[in-house]
């Protein structure tokens, strides 16, 4: 959640003068104003502000969900009052959120462990990490209690690619963060790397399914493998956790027989983000965990609450319940091939457009959507008369909204665009990108480098 100061300004927000109030068409932007204004009026004044944001369709840089069918957009209307936290109030609303924590965890095959899977829902993969991240290091502390051994120093290992959700847990927990450099021909964490940073302190090692820099998958199953191999040789027993914020919802249905869930016995959770490419609107997300013993007793809360007693592992509480039933509607209402269906389309695109981008002449793709629908690309190293900075800003100019970025250390050097294909971005819409970039690419080629235009993107 973003930090903001507060303002000493006297600014105003100016109304249309149709709506003016007692003569007044002014009204403070930073305090409350004195009285009242009328319903169609406070809705103009918010409509207009909102207006000046980009066009969320073709914010190439989210991977959040911007577009559902109406029928979605009617449910999340009718329940937008629900309180996801008041089960025993809602409980229709708590037994939909059970069916999909039931859904996710056999879609990443869950029943074929120990068969007592457990999960929550959460309002975001942010959350849903911290959760998982509190969940490894309580078992390693209860290992190192038992071994008579001290708990002073938990580190966790992850490749510096991760998303900074991974820093802060590391920061709020107390936790060392291990940190694996990128390099060139290696964007994201590996087996060797990983064991390398490891020992009787790692709480455990934190797989990638969908870098958020190049959509690039970690490789999980080589990871585990590896992993093995360590406690065979030096009994150091280190659990996976899986942030499949994106891929979660990918993998399942395009990449089948891809093996990186529970199917991997050091697999103790994954979290993915229900609103990314689960397909919902901004609120949801999931984690879960492979059996009970994976997550601690005492990190659970039974809370009396509104006359029920309420089992909760969370760190948000009240939240919206109406994106855990727009995440019910969307299972029921795609099912495994719709889901299939729309992920490869996806996929399609981001390769039309990786290859759009070479075509258009001096680009290379880095990744071409072959794993997440996600394509990076970079300027080739005899371009030398502008950036990809350049690229983002005149974009920018046309209505898209295309991240430029450099990549984290040890690869800083490297600056891409990177483009999210998500449900909704079309054909058509790829085409009419592919004919801009060409369009700035032309304008901007042989006018020399900006030295000024290098502002960073969040990811």
């Amino acid at each position: 959640m973003a930090l903001h100061e507060t303002h000493d300004s006297n600014d105003n927000l100016s109304s249309r003068p149709v709506f003016a109030i007692d003569d007044k068409v002014q009204v403070p932007k930073y305090s409350l104003p004195d009285g009242e204004m009328s319903q169609d009026a406070a809705y103009q004044l918010v409509h207009d502000e909102v207006m000046l944001d980009g066009n969320a369709r073709l914010n190439t840089a989210t991977f959040v969900t911007t577009w559902m069918e109406q029928e979605a957009r009617q449910l999340i209307n009718e329940t937008l009052d629900k309180n996801m936290i008041d089960k025993d109030e809602y409980p229709q609303t708590a037994e939909l959120e059970r069916r999909c924590v039931n859904i996710i965890g056999r879609l990443w095959h869950a029943d074929e462990g120990s068969g007592n899977a457990t999960g929550t829902s959460t309002i975001g993969s942010s959350e849903a990490a911290m959760l998982a991240g509190m969940a490894l290091k309580w078992k390693w502390r209860e290992r190192m209690k038992a071994a008579g051994k001290s708990t002073e120093r938990p580190n966790l290992v992850m490749g510096t690619n991760v998303q900074v959700c991974w820093e802060k847990f590391c920061r709020y927990w107390d936790i060392e963060p291990r940190m694996v450099p990128v390099e060139e021909g290696r964007m994201h964490l590996t087996a060797d790397k990983a064991v390398e940073q490891c020992d009787e302190n790692t709480i455990g090692v934190v797989a990638i399914l969908g870098s958020t820099f190049d959509g690039s998958y970690e490789p999980v199953d080589e990871i585990s493998a590896a992993l093995d191999e360590l406690q065979a040789e030096q009994g150091l027993d280190i659990p996976i956790h899986v942030d499949a914020a994106s891929g979660g919802f990918v993998a399942p249905f395009i990449q089948e027989d891809l093996v990186w869930d529970f199917r991997l016995p050091r697999v103790k959770s994954i979290n993915s983000s229900g609103h990314k490419y689960g397909l919902v609107y901004p609120g949801v997300g999931w984690v879960v965990w492979r059996n009970k013993e994976s997550l601690p007793e005492e990190l659970i809360f039974k809370v009396n609450y509104l006359g029920g007693e309420m089992p909760t592992f969370a760190i948000n509480f009240s939240r919206p319940g109406a994106q855990i039933i727009a995440q019910y509607y969307m299972f029921l209402r795609l099912g495994r091939d719709g889901y299939k269906r729309v992920q490869s389309a996806c996929q399609g695109v981001a390769m039309h457009l990786a290859d759009g981008f070479e075509k258009s002449g001096p680009y290379e793709a880095l990744t071409r959507g072959d794993e997440l629908p996600v394509i990076a690309v970079r300027l080739k190293p005899e371009v030398t008369d502008f950036t990809v900075f350049e690229v983002s800003h005149e974009l920018r100019a046309l209505g898209w909204l295309v991240p430029a970025y450099t990549m984290p250390p040890n690869l800083e050097e490297l600056a891409v665009l990177r483009v999210v294909v998500r449900n909704g971005m079309t054909t058509d819409l790829a085409d009419m990108l592919i004919s801009d970039i060409k369009k700035v690419t032309d304008e901007l080629s042989g006018q020399p480098a900006s030295r000024t235009r290098h502002s960073s993107f969040h990811h």
